[in-house]
């Protein structure tokens, strides 16, 4: 073990083996974690079944999709450097996988480089945790992360000219066909379509969709936003419906009524 903080999380471990306690109700939500270092495995599925998840270990990529297929996970926990392949490449199969790719996605890893954060942006990730860690915060933002995923109790269709944005299936159809988003994508699609003509800020786009993520920056907001245009846009470089405001933010415009 190699990560200075885990001394005493693993003695918390011992002082609390006895008084795990794990959900019998049936409803509770499965963690895929892919991790190759056995310690760090044992101690985040120990957490995360103390906390109420089902967490299921995958020591290598191999069968962390076909599994994932047969039975959707509530989220993915990845670290990104791990034998037969790495996480990055597990993150993008996922977001191209059309019956997994708003499956929430979490890095846990130690590139603590802005570089690596950004790159996992790019790829997708909704969260991005760095080892060493505290096994209180990885619960405490598993947990944020469903939370920001729920859906709505009362949901609707919001529909336009040509797409779709199916909030209770979490579904996008662009001129006819099912395009596939994230989560994170599509709760920012979501948002701003919901609340048409105003201009919001980076900063509320922030915390009104990723609420308290660490590892985004305002500048984050500009990169979904331009994959958010990629998908409903004829040309995402003069877009019609996701506008920048200058100085100010970004605002959605639904098309007026004839």
């Amino acid at each position: 073990m190699h990560y200075s903080d885990l001394g005493s999380s693993g003695q918390h471990l011992l002082n609390h083996s006895t008084g795990r306690r794990k959900r019998n109700d049936g409803l509770s939500q499965s963690v895929f974690v892919l991790e190759d270092e056995a310690d760090i495995a044992r101690l985040v599925q120990h957490h995360l079944e103390a906390a109420g998840f089902e967490a299921r270990l995958f020591h290598t990529p191999t069968n962390l999709i076909p599994d994932a297929e047969r039975k959707p996970p509530a989220l993915f926990l990845l670290d990104i450097m791990v034998p037969g392949g790495d996480g990055l490449d597990v993150c993008r199969r996922l977001r191209n996988h059309a019956g997994l790719s708003t499956v929430p996605i979490i890095f846990l890893t130690a590139r603590a480089g802005e570089n690596d954060r950004v790159l996992g942006l790019e790829m997708g990730a909704d969260d991005y945790i760095t080892k060493p860690f505290s096994t209180r915060e990885l619960v405490a933002r598993v947990k944020a992360v469903l939370r920001r995923f729920e859906r709505p109790t009362s949901p609707s269709i919001i529909s336009f000219e040509e797409i779709i944005i199916d909030a209770s299936a979490m579904q996008l159809k662009v001129r006819g066909e099912l395009t596939t988003t994230t989560a994170t994508e599509f709760r920012l699609l979501d948002y701003l379509a919901r609340h048409p003509g105003r201009v919001f800020s980076r900063d509320h786009l922030l915390d009104a969709v990723w609420g308290d993520a660490r590892f985004v920056t305002p500048r984050s907001v500009d990169v979904y936003v331009r994959r958010i245009r990629e998908k409903i846009e004829i040309d995402p470089e003069n877009p019609r419906y996701l506008k920048t405001v200058r100085g100010a933010g970004y605002r959605f415009e639904l098309p007026k009524s004839e």
